[in-house]
């Protein structure tokens, strides 16, 4: 019975231990009553210990030093370095970096991300015509360029050319179009502002989209081609620019192929001739070498040219360009890499694109119902109609009960039309070609948006406890890196009078071994050795000697003079450890010779000999002595079981 109830209370032992470790509230510290939880001291010790098994040694080893952390947090706290305004804009700087995960839409980043990588394995060739459009154009402008950009395209698909009708005076008010009929050539993810690169990819071969509009106004987007991405090249070139004599073109032919010559000849190598003849001027001292490429990086013909190389090594004939002829070398060459290469690049890629917006939107109408979003549109009217173009500083006549009506609500939270136009009032004077109306209609969704936004941010930190104690880490951080600084590093640095008395208490711990002040003799062969040897039993004077011998070459003999340790120089443990010349020593086809001038004592290192070593001394010194006074000042308690508890 008695071996029942001891296996019994053993079971129950471990259940109610397991309990506790999964309850993240429960406290393991308090230091004057202050509480810290499971949850807090689990996710810096895990975050610190990865690698690590969890022994209830390493939980009490790191609780050591965790309570030494919120000890000195605590004192910066109660010295309210907390309330200073410089720690309060470092701290509102992280977070901000900080929050951008949790204010986006992660499963709509994440079919961005895949969207781009999909994309990067195709590249487009598309031509297109540009109808410019303002971004914030009026109603009346928008509509004027949509009309235009569907006129042109009715004049393509009722059968004239793509080229010729961009080329047109009324055509494409892209300059480019004129000599290039608006081909943009081949193109991948990333080439082109996003609602160009959507509609390229979307629309099929040989098909021409509709007007597709972006910051530069509205396109129309003809699919030539597509084909398999090429990846990046790496090449070096030799250019050879036509002068301006005459026939210089077909001079520049001549000599480009008189190049080419004589690097498949062997006669020169493609470095040294690209440094001598090469008008590249930058790449030419470097061998012709130019950054890695990918598509519509280069002119085309260039680009064709270095991806139709099959291999490292290889080179082409001159190729013509409108910069002049190139002669091109393959250096390497790397495919699309897969997903898990450049997931990370792409996110952040996706996270600074036009595309980001897309995410933004995505996570704006998640929370809209979340926090049972709602808009007053009919409050406005009043407003609409007192705007005149004062309303684009801010500035508008309204009655207080038409300012006081509520125009939104965000969860417990209503704004008011006062509360806009003092949003309004502090984004200053805007240019704008929006009629006052449709200002005040386009910032009244800009305005709820934006408070919708702020209104998440405000509550992160309960709503996401990862982000809440990463805040929390942030701000101990600064606090425990500025008043460590105080305390600690600075001091020990500014404070000489203390570092002097540390010194002078604790000279026996900075100590010399046991030293020899030697002459190094580097000599080019035995027989210079030989005849330094001669030149030394004469009494003659090192530096004459030396003068002497590198008559014919500065590599003959090398001196250096200093004292060292046994083990500072490999060369001095061939060396016997007593006073006189050493016998040669062949190293590396070099000759040495070292003269041991006298052997030093172990002796105390001098201040400014080992002062980095002292301070570095003194700075742990002063830091043990604050965590004594933080421990005698503030009462510290640990909750083992609880402690013990985390697995």
């Amino acid at each position: 019975m008695k071996t029942i109830k001891k296996l019994l209370f053993t079971v129950l032992f471990f259940v109610a231990l397991s309990a506790t470790a999964q309850d993240k509230n429960a406290v393991v510290l308090t230091v004057d009553g202050e509480p810290t939880t499971v949850e807090e001291f689990e996710n810096i010790f895990k975050k610190n210990n990865r690698d690590s098994a969890v022994t209830p040694q390493s939980l009490d080893e790191y609780m050591e030093l965790f309570v030494n952390f919120k000890l000195k947090v605590k004192e910066a706290k109660e010295m309210g370095l907390d309330t200073v305004g410089k720690f309060k804009q470092e701290l509102a700087g992280y977070r901000a970096q900080l929050a951008r995960p949790y204010l986006t839409d992660s499963d709509k980043l994440t079919d961005l991300v895949k969207e781009a990588y999909d994309r990067q394995q195709l590249e487009i060739h598309a031509m297109h015509i540009l109808v410019k459009c303002d971004p914030v154009a009026a109603s009346p402008d928008t509509l004027a360029a949509y009309n235009r950009a569907m006129a042109l395209r009715a004049r393509i698909m009722a059968g004239e050319d793509f080229a010729t009708v961009a080329k047109d005076k009324d055509g494409s008010d892209d300059p480019s179009a004129k000599d290039n009929g608006g081909d943009l050539g081949y193109f991948t993810v990333f080439q082109m502002v996003h609602p160009f690169e959507d509609a390229a990819y979307n629309t099929p071969v040989g098909q021409v989209s509709m007007p597709v509009r972006t910051r530069y106004g509205y396109h129309i987007i003809k699919v030539l081609d597509n084909r398999t991405a090429r990846g990046e090249v790496h090449v070096a070139h030799i250019m050879v620019k036509p002068k301006t004599e005459a026939n210089g073109e077909a001079n520049a032919a001549a000599r480009a192929n008189e190049i080419y010559q004589k690097i498949v000849s062997n006669e020169e190598t493609f470095e040294n001739l690209a440094a001598k003849y090469s008008d590249d001027l930058g790449t030419g001292k470097k061998g012709g070498e130019l950054p890695w490429f990918g598509t519509n990086k280069m002119v085309a013909e260039f680009e064709n040219a270095a991806f139709s190389l099959a291999k490292d090594g290889d080179v082409s004939q001159p190729i013509k360009t409108s910069f002049g002829y190139h002669i091109i070398k393959r250096l390497g060459y790397k495919p699309v890499p897969p997903f898990t290469d450049v997931e990370k690049d792409l996110k952040n890629r996706v996270s600074k694109d036009g595309r980001s917006e897309k995410t933004r939107k995505s996570f704006i109408e998640k929370i809209k119902k979340e926090y049972n979003y709602t808009e007053y549109n009919e409050v406005l009217i009043p407003l609409i109609a007192k705007a005149d173009t004062n309303i684009y500083e801010g500035k508008v006549k309204l009655k207080k009960r038409a300012l006081k009506k509520t125009m939104l609500s965000i969860g417990d939270k209503k704004y008011t039309v006062k509360d806009f136009i003092a949003y309004l009032q502090m984004r200053g004077k805007t240019k704008t070609r929006l009629t006052p109306a449709e200002y005040v209609n386009s910032m009244a969704h800009t305005y709820g948006e934006d408070m919708l936004m702020d209104y998440e941010n405000a509550r992160l930190e309960q709503k996401h406890p990862a982000f809440r104690l990463l805040m929390k880490e942030y701000k101990e951080g600064i606090l425990l890196f500025e008043l460590t600084d105080q305390k600690v590093w600075s001091k020990a640095v500014k404070d000489t009078t203390g570092l002097k008395e540390y010194y002078a208490k604790n000279k026996s711990k900075f100590m010399w071994p046991e030293r020899a002040d030697v002459i190094i003799y580097t000599c080019g062969s035995d027989s210079v050795a030989a005849v330094l040897r001669q030149m030394l039993a004469q009494g003659r004077d090192k530096s004459a000697i030396a003068g002497e011998l590198n008559k014919n070459s500065q590599l003959n003999l090398q001196i250096e003079e200093d004292v060292y340790a046994r083990d500072e120089r490999d060369l001095l443990a061939k060396v016997d450890w007593k006073k006189g010349m050493s016998q040669n020593i062949f190293e590396n086809g070099l000759v040495y010779v070292v003269e041991v001038k006298e052997i030093l004592p172990p002796s105390e290192k001098k201040l400014d000999e080992a002062k980095g070593l002292i301070t570095s001394d003194y700075q742990t010194y002063l830091e043990q002595e604050w965590i004594k006074e933080l421990r005698s000042k503030h009462k510290v308690v640990v909750n083992k079981e609880v402690l013990h508890s985390i697995h």
